[in-house]
């Protein structure tokens, strides 16, 4: 790494020891968000000085949508003070903690296993991993080598969301519906790729509990039903037609409230900050874990034509499949 950084006229000295940032994967616009945010000049106190240093782009190599952005990214970031290093195990040694966000799932775990090694404490962007057996292994691999994981979407920070659930503004959550776009993509079952963010938001207001899942599936539309273990029931629908947005309803005791608007990507940085500092994640690994369980349930829901799908049963059905590779 050079000892300076230039940018045109102005020159920012080196950040200072537990501050340099590290970006695996330059094929999603995350990572020129996130990079915009800490490097600003006048970037928020609550990212508490840390700043973008390196990055390895890699990175989806054969998902077009993604690989294609790679290159103009690249150039993105190295206006901003970003280095580009040739493979994660040069980044790591120049970097002191970690946004992994290859957009493709697909090599999140292998990718986690040689950030884990390192010791630099990582976020993981959505999704987890391509398959829910991975997710589970990148969990394990974390217990077996004592590192912390965070994983989330943005949209677990709607406007409203604080109110709700913690504030507990409408009395205790009855049931909540949410919605957002639901692309899919080929190599990974399909609320992974970007229904994701519709139901971590469910997750979010619902909490942990969820027994059973059913999916009603059409090209347009899919309706996914979660049964929770108190008999509340939580819905979500990915969108494929139409205006596509994020959103939701929940349903308390004492009213009935809107989830809000998307607050963007600032919401989110701040948890991402706190985390590298306290190495202590703010979501309960069971949560996560959970959301992965229902959107692997939903797939095998629609292979079975719509059926009530097992949590407990598709959970353990990965985890039996975990191999240990570290």
């Amino acid at each position: 790494m050079a000892s300076g950084i230039s940018l045109g006229n102005e020159y920012i000295m080196p950040v200072q020891t537990g501050k340099r940032v590290g970006i695996i994967g330059l094929d999603t616009s995350h990572a020129t968000a996130f990079t915009g945010m800490l490097n600003a000049e006048n970037a928020l106190p609550d990212f508490a000085g840390y700043r973008v240093v390196a990055a390895y782009p890699y990175g989806s190599r054969d998902i077009v949508s993604s690989a294609s952005r790679i290159p103009g990214y690249i150039e993105d970031v190295k206006k901003m003070g970003v280095e580009i290093a040739d493979s994660i195990s040069e980044l790591l040694n120049s970097v002191d903690v970690v946004l992994l966000l290859t957009n493709d799932g697909r090599p999140h775990l292998e990718q986690a296993i040689q950030v884990f090694k390192s010791g630099k404490t990582m976020f993981i962007d959505k999704p987890l991993a391509g398959t829910l057996t991975d997710s589970f292994a990148i969990f394990q691999a974390a217990k077996d080598l004592n590192q912390p994981v965070f994983t989330s979407s943005s949209i677990r920070y709607l406007s409203n969301m604080d109110d709700i659930v913690k504030n507990r503004s409408i009395g205790a959550i009855l049931g909540a519906d949410t919605y957002s776009a639901c692309t899919f993509e080929p190599t990974h079952p399909d609320l992974f790729w970007y229904g994701i963010h519709g139901v971590e938001a469910l997750f979010t207001v619902m909490g942990i509990g969820c027994k059973t899942v059913s999916r009603v599936h059409t090209p347009d539309t899919d309706v996914v039903v979660g049964v929770w273990d108190d008999n509340r029931i939580g819905t979500f629908r990915g969108l494929r037609s139409g205006r596509t947005d994020f959103g939701g309803t929940a349903f308390g005791q004492r009213g009935i409230r809107s989830l809000g608007n998307n607050t963007g990507y600032e919401p989110i940085m701040k948890e991402i900050v706190k985390y590298w500092q306290t190495r202590t994640s703010p979501l309960k690994q069971e949560e996560t874990l959970e959301i992965f369980t229902f959107m692997e349930a939903a797939d095998e829901s629609k292979r079975r034509g719509g059926a009530s799908v097992s949590m407990d049963e598709t959970a353990q059905k990965a985890i039996a499949q975990v191999k240990k590779s570290w």
